[in-house]
């Protein structure tokens, strides 16, 4: 686990702890401070550069809207390729990235580095 004295550079806001563990795993791979957030109400006042969301989470869309509006950090979402309505509402809320959750995997650590 990252340092828990530096603040982290990347947010992880998932409850699934499969998916959670791929992009946790890639990022102590690539030395990036990170911190996992599973409650969406914890967001607001976490700080990072980069928020990372499962869209399909209870709330999430909500706290992440407003977690880059207070730090003007980047969202990058991802989601089922099924779910059409989730993948619209998450890109008009705002949402910077809205991806599936095979093209999130497969980008997983241009995604992670780039935070």
């Amino acid at each position: 686990m990252p340092d828990s004295t530096d603040s982290p550079r990347l947010l992880i806001l998932c409850r699934d702890l499969l998916f959670a563990s791929k992009i946790t795993a890639t990022a102590q791979a690539q030395g990036v401070a990170f911190k996992v957030i599973r409650d969406p109400a914890k967001l607001i006042g976490e700080s990072g550069r980069r928020l990372i969301l499962d869209v399909s989470q209870d709330g999430a869309i909500d706290a992440a809207v407003a977690w880059k509006g207070a730090t003007g950090g980047e969202t990058i979402g991802f989601i089922s390729h099924v779910d059409a309505e989730g993948i619209a509402k998450a890109r008009s809320a705002g949402i910077d990235q809205v991806l599936t959750r095979g093209q999130f995997t497969t980008q997983i650590s241009s995604l992670i580095v780039g935070s």
